[in-house]
């Protein structure tokens, strides 16, 4: 399909009226004080969301947010506004209050904007699920229910949702930064619990992305997978089962094989954001000052990629103007860069690697991943497994914590079995996975020709800011790893 680059500037300029010249009056209010760096963020957000529990319509709204984040950049210091109220004098007032950080004569004169071209775009406009009515996605929803119970009498409770928006936004600068882009967003949950007698165990799964309706059709025919509601809700439901006749997972170190796809969420957590400029420029990071040197197997290969099309964490721009791009961070076990944004691009002297998010209007941007995986490696997932004697393996996580300061994490792993004399064979529960981002990566001694990437649900948190993402992985071993649990 051909995705024809839409006018994303014309919707703040011809329905909001905000004009050129008001944009750059706000510049020159910012900068009055003598900031060296002035931007002007306009988003408007058009968002439904829908929720069915016990097979009953629970929740139910749509809403609009519209808005501007007025930023002043001096040194290393940042004066922030924003305002909900459009109009020229609330946004001339909204400038005054940022430019109050700095202090001075003017550094910075405005001369004009660049027609920024837009990028070219990876998720499409027309069509996407904001156009549908309500009735068809709750019947998304509707369906996702439906086959989440009929898998087995021991689902006790479903509960499912569906969350869209269609996000605009326009960013303008004192360096001439001119750029817009219109970003669709979906995606479709399914959470259940199941019961047998005294045992309960719950799972969950979704999937999603910047996509049309279509996309959550079975599309197994042209080789894209099934991504129905249906789909969703027996992956669910089967994690659900799988737990009830789990045993305790073993504890000890041990070696451990991650499956492909969202296991990916552990390389995101606990290496991904130790590699994001601001941590490393205030020296809070495990990887700070190791550009150029060794930190991984020379097995690893780690890219932050946000020109996938159609994928939940690629951005035709970043949130600061700037193109998005593919970003190798570790190369053959090597550290060779980090993400960065405008504010720690120029205090660093690094390349701006079109990594400035926010969550909205409200916030600041800040470096953030987009796409982050590991790269294929040369081995067969079957000899991976069969190479272990006995350990984990571990093909989907929960929740987890990680310290960006040493990299240590603690990861729960929702979906895991044995590996007993190079066979997967029972399922386990309770399994966690203890380890360091850094010292971890280095006992990778095989990985996996299977890349894949997540269904399409990450939100990544950050300094109180949620910002969609996506992760991914081949199949890998680690030759050690501390695993805690309460079993044998």
């Amino acid at each position: 399909m051909t995705i024809i680059p839409p006018d994303h500037k014309r919707y703040f300029i011809e329905k909001l009226g905000i004009s050129e010249r008001l944009m750059e009056r706000c510049l020159g209010e910012a900068l009055s004080a003598g900031g060296d760096y002035a931007d002007l963020y306009f988003e408007s957000v058009t968002s439904t969301s829908l929720g069915i529990d016990e097979s009953l319509v629970k929740s139910a709204s749509q809403g609009i947010s519209v808005g501007c984040g007025i930023r002043v950049l001096s040194g290393e210091r940042t004066g922030y506004a924003y305002t909900d109220d459009l109009s020229s004098d609330r946004l001339l007032r909204a400038a005054r209050t940022a430019a109050l950080i700095a202090s001075g004569p003017a550094k910075e004169l405005m001369s004009g904007f660049r027609q920024t071209s837009d990028a070219p775009s990876l998720y499409p406009v027309a069509g996407a699920t904001s156009d549908a009515e309500i009735a068809a996605k709750l019947a998304l929803i509707q369906r996702a229910d439906k086959a989440a119970r009929a898998y087995d009498s021991r689902i006790t409770q479903v509960r499912a949702g569906f969350n869209d928006e269609l996000r605009r936004i326009l960013v303008a600068a004192s360096d001439g930064t001119f750029a817009s882009d219109t970003q669709p967003l979906a995606r479709l949950n399914v959470f259940v619990i199941a019961k047998d007698g005294v045992n309960t165990a719950r799972g969950s799964s979704g999937g999603g992305g910047r996509v049309t309706m279509d996309f959550f059709e079975d599309t197994r025919s042209q080789g894209d997978g099934d991504k129905s509601p249906e789909h969703y809700a027996r992956e669910a439901a089967r994690t659900a089962i799988l737990q009830l006749g789990a045993i305790e997972a073993p504890a000890g170190e041990m070696p451990v094989v991650l499956g492909p796809g969202w296991p990916g969420v552990l390389l995101h957590e606990a290496v991904g954001h130790g590699l994001e400029a601001d941590f490393n420029r205030k020296k809070t990071s495990a990887f700070a000052g190791l550009i150029g040197q060794k930190v991984a197997s020379e097995k690893v290969t780690v890219v932050d990629n946000g020109l996938m099309p159609g994928r939940r964490g690629s951005i035709n721009m970043d949130d600061e103007g700037n193109p998005t791009q593919e970003t190798v961070l570790i190369e053959n076990g090597i550290l060779k860069g980090f993400l960065s944004d405008k504010l720690n691009s120029r205090l660093m002297g690094m390349p701006n690697t079109g990594s400035g998010r926010r969550e909205s209007y409200h916030h600041i941007p800040m470096p953030r991943m987009t796409n982050t995986y590991m790269l294929n490696g040369d081995d067969m997932p079957e000899d991976i497994i069969k190479s272990v004697k006995r350990g984990l393996y571990a093909v989907n996580f929960g929740g987890g914590q990680v310290d960006i300061t040493n990299g240590k994490f603690v990861f729960s792993a929702s979906e895991a079995y044995l590996i007993e004399d190079g066979k997967v064979t029972r399922p386990v529960k309770g399994a966690t996975l203890i380890g360091n981002g850094p010292e971890a990566l280095k006992y990778v001694s095989m990985v996996g020709n299977d890349l894949a990437l997540d269904e399409g649900i990450g939100t990544c948190g950050k300094a109180g800011q949620s910002v969609p993402v996506g992760v991914g992985m081949p199949t890998v071993k680690l030759d050690r790893m501390t695993v805690g649990g309460t079993g044998q």
